[in-house]
């Protein structure tokens, strides 16, 4: 099932995708997907992201590739949904886009072993971890500025429950900039699986429904600009598309 959250009619709604590719509320009422304003696919109360977790994308950054997990908060101020525009702050060097499979949390999770891990896994959706590179010195520290923008954690589009996604250690990442394929790679390229995430982050914090682990992204990362079109895309779950803009 894919799970979307949408304004229509002067009012926020929760539908699912059906097989009309319609977005369908209770009662049977449904939208086209060009005649709705999308919004996050979730507004979880917290979100924990990965700073590397393909050694390619180490690679490319010139990083050395990290012994433990190097963790980071996605703020929810930067969360917007499908077709929204991510904003470009003035006088910056580097900013680029990262495709990253997104698990959604379903049930509380504490002190949960890997082998268990996929029961507390409730779906996955896409996220663009919009960075400005011109402020990550050492990925041991905090990249609060860098990713924490405004804007810069589009979402979506939808979340498709986890009983549709076979094996999410081997989807397909792929990433278009104005048409272009820029990026593209395999989650079976985990440095840290999600099993294994979820164990670690358990171990110390309390997961609760709906919280989400952005799951880092392949190499392939490029400057963007204002007007740039960016179409990101996973196996199984969608596309995800939003426009940069000026500030």
């Amino acid at each position: 099932m894919k799970i979307a959250r949408f304004v229509a009619d002067g009012r926020l709604h929760e539908g699912i995708l059906n097989a009309d590719d319609r977005l369908q509320i209770a009662g049977s009422k449904t939208y086209a997907q060009d005649a709705v304003t999308w919004l996050p696919a979730i507004t979880p109360s917290k979100s924990i992201g990965l700073a590397l977790n393909y050694k390619d994308h180490a690679a490319e950054l010139k990083l050395d590739l990290p012994s433990f997990p190097i963790l980071f908060n996605k703020n929810p101020s930067t969360f917007i949904g499908h077709k929204g525009q991510i904003v470009a702050p003035p006088n910056i060097q580097y900013m680029h886009y990262e495709n990253e499979l997104v698990a959604v949390i379903g049930r509380r999770a504490r002190k949960v072993k890997a082998a268990d891990a996929y029961d507390y896994v409730m779906g996955y959706t896409i996220g663009n971890d919009v960075t400005i590179r011109d402020f990550v010195t050492n990925f041991y520290r905090p990249p609060v500025k860098a990713k924490g923008f405004d804007t810069f954690g589009p979402v979506g589009p939808y979340i498709v429950t986890a009983d549709e996604i076979a094996n999410p250690d081997n989807l397909n990442l792929r990433t278009y900039v104005n048409g272009v394929l820029k990026q593209q790679g395999n989650t079976r390229d985990f440095i840290y699986t999600i099993p294994v995430l979820i164990e670690y982050i358990s171990d110390f914090m309390t997961l609760e429904p709906g919280d989400t682990i952005w799951t880092g992204t392949p190499q392939g990362i490029s400057h963007i600009h204002p007007g740039y079109q960016l179409r990101l895309e996973i196996d199984g779950i969608g596309a995800l598309e939003n426009t940069v803009v000026n500030d």
